[in-house]
């Protein structure tokens, strides 16, 4: 009797309903998956349209590209960020190119080795009338550039007569400059002292007088042709010298007188740089 007792206490303990607990799970799951398949077909238009267009960004391209997309930029059709684009590489020489930079600078150094002897001569008729140390030269992409600056003046403030000491150095270079096949172009500046010239309305007007009276001088006295002869007027654009240097203004009113080569662009290119650093004074009124 004791052992059919604990056999139907034994049975009176055990659970048939452990089934209902696997069920439960199974039906907990299938809603889960339900839920996540629901939220996966109806996604949020507005946040579709934001992936996109970042998206669209982020390749380089306006945030409208796609169609029936939205801009989020303030302004529709600008970049947030600039697209990426591959760093070109400047390709390397040739034979061709290499002989192209080798031909012309030979071109230059005999460009140059021409207008030296330019310079040279004009030297020498300023030396043979004591005028030596009446202008100052160089080189730039035009050519031959005769400046007449002196410790004397050429130029009173204001005015755009030469003075008699600048009469005389224009005189001794026009002989040189009558036999040369150039062209010449007579430019004037002024200083950089910002005050209104007394007489003329600007410093362009005031500079332009002062080329013109060179050029006229050339022209009419000294027999230079008129066909070689051209006007530029540079206002206080040009200063020869830093104006902040003491003596500048001095210096920077003037008239230049370049002689014009007729090398090609990359040949002249090269001249600053095979004479060197520019001829330039160490250095008022207009």
């Amino acid at each position: 009797m004791a052992g059919r007792k604990r056999h139907v206490e034994e049975e009176e303990h055990e659970n048939h309903e452990r089934w209902l607990v696997t069920y439960a799970d199974m039906v907990t799951l299938l809603m889960v998956l339900f839920i996540v398949l629901f939220a996966m077909g109806k996604p949020d238009a507005e946040k579709f349209q934001a992936l996109k267009a970042s998206l669209a960004i982020g390749f380089g391209q306006e945030a409208t590209v796609l169609t029936g997309g939205s801009s989020l930029l303030q302004e529709p059709g600008t970049r947030a960020v600039a697209p990426v684009t591959p760093v070109s590489r400047r390709p390397a020489p040739t034979g061709d190119d290499v002989e192209r930079t080798v031909a012309d600078r030979n071109a230059a150094r005999r460009e140059l080795a021409r207008l030296r002897a330019i310079e040279k001569r004009i030297r020498q008729a300023l030396r043979a009338r004591g005028l030596r140390g009446d202008i100052r030269t160089g080189y730039d992409e035009r050519g031959l550039v005769v400046s007449l600056v002196s410790k004397h003046v050429v130029f009173r403030s204001n005015l755009a007569t030469l003075s008699p000491r600048g009469a005389r150095v224009v005189d001794a270079v026009g002989p040189v400059l009558v036999k040369l096949p150039d062209r010449l172009e007579i430019s004037g500046n002024t200083n950089q002292l910002g005050a209104r010239p007394r007489y003329y309305a600007t410093d362009w007007d005031l500079s332009s007088a002062r080329a013109i009276t060179v050029l006229r001088r050339l022209e009419e006295r000294l027999g230079v042709e008129t066909a070689r002869l051209s006007v530029a007027a540079y206002g206080q654009t040009r200063p020869l010298v830093d104006p902040e240097r003491p003596g500048a203004q001095v210096v920077n009113k003037r008239v230049d007188i370049v002689v014009l080569s007729a090398a090609d662009a990359t040949v002249r290119q090269l001249l600053p740089e095979l004479a060197g650093s520019t001829d330039r004074p160490t250095a008022g009124g207009h």
